[in-house]
């Protein structure tokens, strides 16, 4: 009995792992010399009560000045984007380029922003 349940760990441990690989990395050089680092996961997504679908994805983003933020993924119209709870910090992205806007006016603080995959 002790094998058994040790192989449904390994397992469940396994999927874990594969779950949390990013499907994407990208570089972006951005305006006024400035570099981001983003690492996009894949999550599952659910239904809204309107019908919408809600993303489940997230991104890890790296700002030029080493700060690292996890951010969700949320309804877009066009492109991909990520944002914190209080959307004080949104990260856009569609095809190779990407900005962020941040603060309570959504000033934008990396623009023109072009990504190359690793």
């Amino acid at each position: 009995m002790l094998g058994k349940v040790t192989v449904a760990v390994a397992i469940v441990v396994a999927d874990v792992a594969l779950a949390q690989a990013p499907v994407a990395i990208v570089q972006y050089s951005c305006a006024h010399g400035k570099s981001l680092h983003a690492e996009y996961f894949d999550g599952l997504t659910r239904t809204a009560p309107d019908g919408r679908p809600i993303p489940g994805g997230h991104v890890i983003l790296t700002l030029a000045d080493g700060k690292k933020l996890t951010l969700p993924q949320t309804l877009s119209a066009s492109g991909i984007r990520y944002a914190n709870e209080g959307e004080t910090l949104v990260f856009w992205s569609k095809g190779d380029t990407a900005f962020v806007e941040e603060g309570p006016n959504r000033t934008v603080t990396y623009e023109d922003c072009i990504g190359g995959k690793k």
